[in-house]
């Protein structure tokens, strides 16, 4: 049971990963730090001392983790000032951040499925109306796709990068929805 590989793509050996984009993107989110911080943030955490106090790291690893996520795109910092203290960075998703929020939901509905002892800890619902809500991978017709019919074709249209080349530079402001 696998995805159907599809033309050039079907015999594995003929063709490398070297330009894979889920190691591009493991290169960016692919620590656990990395993945709470998001997760809290998907949450409404915005300030480094409820990350650093909700997820259980040191506050070097958070520094590090937000400064990361802020480069790669996924977070912007917004200034901010309470009465009477110095302005400081708070970290809001921005619209690059917020299209993980279906990763992050998909891995806690895995280890919902397989990894808690019988009850899921929390339910994602709809907020206005209450029904329950999961992640599951669609056509765009709106047929419900399980492994084995989702097929892999090369894109016709992608080019690999030529060597030195750098990537497309990625959106850092905030989301509008924020």
């Amino acid at each position: 049971m696998s995805f159907v590989m599809e033309g050039a793509l079907a015999d594995l050996g003929a063709w490398k990963t070297d330009h894979c984009s889920l190691v591009k993107a493991l290169e960016v989110v692919g620590t656990r730090s990395a993945l709470l911080i998001l997760r809290e943030a998907c949450y409404g955490t915005t300030r480094f001392s409820g990350f650093a106090g909700r997820i259980g790291i040191t506050d070097r690893a958070v520094a590090q983790q937000l400064r990361h996520l802020t480069e790669a795109g996924l977070l912007a910092k917004r200034p901010y000032r309470e009465d009477g203290g110095r302005t400081r960075d708070e970290y809001v998703l921005t619209d690059m951040g917020r299209d993980l929020f279906p990763v992050i939901v998909a891995l806690m509905q895995w280890g919902d499925k397989y990894l808690q002892d019988g009850t899921a800890p929390l339910h994602y619902v709809d907020h206005e109306t209450g029904a329950p809500a999961h992640v599951e991978l669609r056509s765009d017709i709106g047929d419900t796709l399980d492994l084995e019919r989702v097929g892999v074709r090369r894109n016709p249209a992608w080019r690999a990068p030529k060597q030195g080349r750098q990537p497309a530079s990625r959106p850092t402001s905030p989301s509008s929805a924020s």
